[in-house]
């Protein structure tokens, strides 16, 4: 009789195909924490809303009073006469000169029983004290600039990586009065990974593109700023540059010195103050303009422009109708009763459809862009997914149909795969 023992074989096989599968599964929920690391924590400064009121800050007042709140109040006052000099403002009284100011900041203030030492920042009202100073006028500001601030410290450039006191120079600062349209990004969450020092040494049009899309900016400015600490806690030596642009073009660069570590955020004050004055004398001149290369259809254009381009562009397609009816009358007197007419074309709706490349190297990615923007009738064509390695997708405005878009990708050497509203194209 024989007898037959069940074999263990399939559970030997299954074994390491189940440790296989739980070591995958490893794998994938490090790589999900690994990025989870890479945009959580404290990484973004949010930057303060922009005003344009009046703004003069660094004004040092040492006052006596019979009492403590008496000396402050002397100090509040002398602030505001200074900040009135500075400004070139003329002679007031005292009651209505307080009645332009909308806030004192206070920088720092040592209160005594009856001395009060300050260093203060005064803010009068654009719209109460403009008149006065011959700043009520509009002035003209630039296109929306992004701005990247760069530091350079110990051998290493950061941007959004880490909260740093370059990056909270630029948020916190008030340009409510600067002819400069900053776009400052907090640079929390994904930002963090898409805007870094070496975004600034990209040349692709296609890149920036998308990243200017993304912020509703027409150009980008670039300040640098190179700090050198002599020793820990000690002096810090700061050599700041200011570039702009895709090409990064170096525009002008200056130095600062701080004495200890507590003076460095004064000084990186100081040298944002230095470069918007920089940027302002580069729009100022003609030099710091968008790109050409650079795509400005996200620029917000006036409802009265926008009325003239509208209205020039009624006129030009009435002369165009008018000139086909002229052309279809003198043919037709010339042509024989039976002949039949020409079919007249009729405007065709623009449509967004989506195109999927595949993309295999960085090359592609923007070969594509190029591409598809170059075709007669697309009018915008926006990134959806990238995928460097795989198939990218994108949102096209095409005015015509899907199938004559395909057409067109065809005579251009591509190989395409109509699909429901979309395509798909390949080299």
């Amino acid at each position: 009789m024989n007898i037959v023992f069940p074999s263990s074989r399939p559970t030997n096989e299954r074994l390491p195909t189940a440790i296989a599968v739980l070591t995958v599964l490893v794998l994938a929920l490090l790589a999900a924490a690994a990025l989870y690391a890479q945009v959580s924590g404290e990484r973004g400064i949010a930057p303060v809303a922009s005003s344009s009121d009046i703004e003069v800050d660094g004004i040092e007042v040492d006052v006596h009073g019979d009492n403590a709140e008496e000396a402050r109040a002397n100090g509040w006052r002398e602030a505001q006469r200074i900040a009135w000099e500075r400004l070139d403002g003329p002679e007031i009284p005292d009651s209505r000169l307080e009645s332009l100011v909308s806030a004192i900041v206070v920088e720092e203030e040592n209160i005594g029983p009856r001395r009060y030492i300050a260093r203060l920042g005064v803010i009068f009202d654009r719209q109460r004290a403009g008149a006065l100073l011959g700043a009520g006028g509009e002035r003209t500001r630039s296109a929306p600039m992004l701005t990247l601030p760069v530091l350079i410290s110990g051998g290493t450039q950061t941007m959004f990586e880490v909260r740093n006191p370059w990056q909270r120079a630029w948020a916190e600062y008030q340009f409510g009065s600067s002819t400069i349209d900053y776009v400052r990004p907090s640079g929390s969450g994904g930002e963090s990974l898409l805007l870094t020092y070496g975004q600034t040494g990209r040349r692709s049009r296609a890149w920036w593109n998308n990243i200017l899309d993304q912020f509703g900016a027409a150009d980008v400015v670039v300040p640098i700023a190179n700090l050198r600490w002599e020793w820990p806690g000690g002096p810090v030596e700061g050599r700041f540059t200011a570039r702009y642009g895709p090409d990064d073009r170096y525009l002008d660069e200056f130095t600062m010195r701080a004495a200890s570590a507590e003076e460095l955020p004064a000084m990186l004050e100081r040298a944002v103050a230095r470069f918007d004055s920089i940027f302002a004398a580069a729009l100022a001149d003609g030099t710091l303009r968008p790109d050409p290369t650079l795509t400005l259809d996200n620029i917000e254009i006036s409802p009265e422009v926008r009325a003239l381009l509208d209205a020039a562009r009624a006129a030009e397609r009435a002369e165009q109708a008018a000139a086909a009816a002229d052309n279809d009358s003198s043919a037709s007197g010339s042509t024989d009763a039976g002949s039949t007419p020409e079919p007249v074309e009729t405007a065709v709706a623009a449509a967004s459809y989506g195109i999927q490349v595949a993309t295999p190297a960085a090359s592609d990615f923007d070969g594509a862009i190029s591409a598809l923007r170059a075709l007669p009738g697309v009018s915008r064509v926006s990134v959806r997914s990238t995928a460097i390695g795989g198939a990218s997708v994108f949102d096209v405005t095409y005015a015509g149909e899907l199938s004559a878009l395909a057409a067109a990708l065809r005579q251009r050497g591509w190989a395409v795969n109509e699909g429901q509203n979309a395509l798909g194209i390949s080299r």
